[in-house]
């Protein structure tokens, strides 16, 4: 190892890439392209997928929405166009007969006029279960959510968004153990929460009551609004949708080729297509920066063979005057290796530079494009050993060629 740390061997690189100084800078400029991209395009990709986490953080992506609709076709003496109704019967046969469920939560909505002191506002009412805040996480700000002593006891209890509380509190005022009126009837408020990226109520805000309490306030007897079902892990929820459904069907005299009787939207299904786009992105980002970098190292073996065929002549005297053929194929190396990692770590820098400005431009906002668009230190440390590794494994071309040479024939070399 003496031979990195003696100067007149960095001396000689130095003299060597100097010669063509334009021939050595498009080679660097090749190499550092590859790996800028590389990084830039794992950054994009990673901001994408950040920014899809962002949206759907709060809810549990392996889920399915359904609800009742009408019949569209004829069935047991019932005629086509039949109003259907969940019920929570629908709701104990289905947790009996599904496998591989983890919760089955329903839920009811209405529209509600909110009222504290002078200050009022139109917003969306939801009954619920305490499971609903495992299945779309509530980020509670104040507070708690809905338990099991609310549903049991039915209390006039109510969870509400912060774009509630801003329209109905003053600033900075605790709205826990308050009363609000909802439609003419007084809640006591015992949780705040700010609502996630992705809105999935009214543009307003959304205010939770107990389920039993909705029931009970709206006279909804067993009915049920609609669910809101996951599955355990390794299941498919998508065959959990269709087995629920064809249930349903059996259960409320449904023809099964009705396709239109029960409503749903899977969404387990719909993000198993973005993370499959996102696999794939990734997939194409590591191909392609790879490639390029495969190509940007076969040039500096092409710009080193060069070189060698240059220096035929100077190579056969110092074979002449004693040079050891792995000397003279360990500078070769030294210089591959030195050429790579200069364009590698100034790829890394400028990859780095425009990764901040993509997050400084596209990143922030309300509703940005891309969240923090980074690529983890392994990651870097793995593509500059790979590029390395390639200018070493590269840079055994032109060193075999000038040991290949005999010092006499070198010597004739004009």
């Amino acid at each position: 190892m003496k031979f990195l740390l003696d100067s007149d061997t960095w001396q000689e690189i130095y003299n060597s890439i100097g010669k063509n100084k334009i021939r050595t800078g498009i080679t660097i400029i090749g190499v550092m392209w590859g790996i800028f991209l590389l990084v830039v395009l794992l950054g994009v990709a990673k901001g994408v997928e950040n920014n899809f986490n962002r949206l759907f953080g709060d809810f549990a992506t392996n889920s399915v929405f359904v609800w009742a609709q009408q019949t569209s076709k004829p069935f047991k003496g019932f005629q086509e166009g039949k109003g259907l109704q969940l019920k929570m019967a629908d709701l104990e046969a289905i947790n009996k007969e599904i496998k591989g469920l983890e919760f089955v939560v329903p839920r009811h909505q209405t529209q509600g006029l909110a009222v504290n002191k002078f200050k009022s506002g139109n917003f969306g009412v939801f009954g619920d279960y305490p499971e609903f805040d495992k299945v779309q996480k509530r980020n509670l700000v104040y507070g708690r959510f809905i338990n099991e002593g609310d549903i049991k006891e039915k209390r006039k209890v109510c969870i509400i968004e912060e774009e509630i509380y801003k329209q109905l509190f003053e600033k900075d005022e605790n709205p826990i153990g308050q009363y609000i009126k909802i439609n003419g009837i007084n809640y006591n408020v015992i949780g705040m929460y700010r609502e996630g990226q992705l809105r999935t109520g009214g543009p307003q805000g959304n205010i939770h009551i107990p389920f039993t309490t909705f029931q009970q306030v709206y006279n909804r007897g067993d009915s049920i609004g609609w669910m809101m079902i996951t599955g355990q892990p390794g299941y498919d929820i998508t065959q959990i949708e269709a087995d629920i459904k064809l249930l349903l069907k059996n259960l409320h005299s449904v023809h099964p080729e009705d396709e239109r009787a029960f409503g749903s939207f899977n969404l387990g299904k719909e993000i198993a297509k973005v993370t499959g786009f996102l696999t794939g992105m990734q997939f194409l980002t590591w191909f392609v920066g790879i490639a390029t970098l495969i190509a940007g190292v076969f040039a500096i073996g092409n710009i080193l063979l060069i070189t060698v065929k240059e220096r035929t002549k100077e190579i056969g005297i110092r074979r002449a005057l004693g040079a050891k053929p792995w000397e003279i194929k360990r500078h070769i190396i030294l210089e591959s290796v030195f050429l790579t990692s200069i364009a590698g770590a100034l790829g890394i820098i400028f990859g780095g530079l425009i990764l901040m400005l993509i997050d400084a431009t596209m990143g922030k906002g309300d509703e940005p494009s891309l969240t923090n668009p980074t690529v983890d230190i392994p990651v870097i440390l793995i593509a500059a050993l790979t590029l390395v590794t390639l200018g070493t494994l590269i840079g055994l071309i032109p060193a075999n060629t000038a040991v290949s040479i005999k010092p006499i024939e070198a010597l004739r070399e004009e």
